[in-house]
């Protein structure tokens, strides 16, 4: 399906019944990489899978910025009139998700971010040489963007008023450290490191991550329906 927002098309797919769920994914990747996930979340909840502009089925772009993707799912979310979804980001998703739940309070009921960073400089250092590398040799957008941003801010993260998840492989591209200083600094967030794990292995074409997501997801409802009830 194709939705034109904040100018631009962006195509998205949409599965299953219950409470909203968002999926965006890394990168120079497009929904796809949730097609395990995505069904097996989909018993339970309606799963949106979003390719990010300049992505998959979405519109091109000649250039990229983690603030234009923010927008697309802030309206995103407007057009389609979901109500307080949970967003689910990997990677560039993650970054994506944090900045969003830091511009629009209230937008989202909680927020999963997995192996996200806050500076490029946050990414161990081999992976930031391997891009200046790469990007040196064949310019590339998609690689630039992470070279030059994201640049969120602890102010930022404080200002973040949903309850938020971090995740981390322990092999991850992201330091387990840089993960841990995202969930503290978050008021109320929270941390999970897998074991033995790296960036992709337990997301990509991959169900490891769906029972977390499921059981943060319970949390908030639980949360939700006693709060109702005072």
């Amino acid at each position: 399906m194709k939705i034109h927002v904040n100018g631009i098309d962006i195509h998205y797919e949409a599965e299953g019944e219950g409470p909203p769920i968002i999926l965006l994914h890394g990168n120079g990747e497009d929904h796809t990489i949730f097609d395990y996930l995505a069904e097996d979340l989909g018993t339970r909840f309606t799963v949106y899978s979003i390719d990010t502009r300049g992505h998959g089925e979405s519109e091109r772009v000649d250039s990229f910025h983690y603030s234009d993707m923010t927008e697309d799912v802030a309206a995103f979310i407007t057009e389609l009139g979901l109500k307080r979804p949970v967003l689910y980001g990997f990677s560039d998703g993650g970054i994506v998700g944090l900045m969003l739940a830091a511009k629009y309070p209230g937008m989202l009921s909680g927020l999963i971010a997995s192996g996200a960073n806050l500076t490029p400089k946050d990414m161990k250092w081999t992976s930031r040489a391997s891009m200046r590398l790469t990007n040196a040799v064949r310019k590339d957008p998609l690689t630039e963007l992470m070279i030059r941003e994201p640049n969120i801010t602890d102010e930022d993260l404080l200002s973040i008023d949903v309850p938020v998840l971090i995740t981390v492989g322990e092999r991850d591209i992201i330091p387990v450290s840089h993960a841990e200083h995202i969930a503290d600094t978050i008021p109320g967030g929270n941390l999970i490191v897998l074991p033995k794990e790296n960036h992709y292995s337990y997301i990509v074409h991959s169900y490891k991550i769906s029972p977390i997501i499921s059981w943060f997801i319970d949390g908030i409802i639980s949360a939700d329906a006693a709060e109702d009830d005072l």
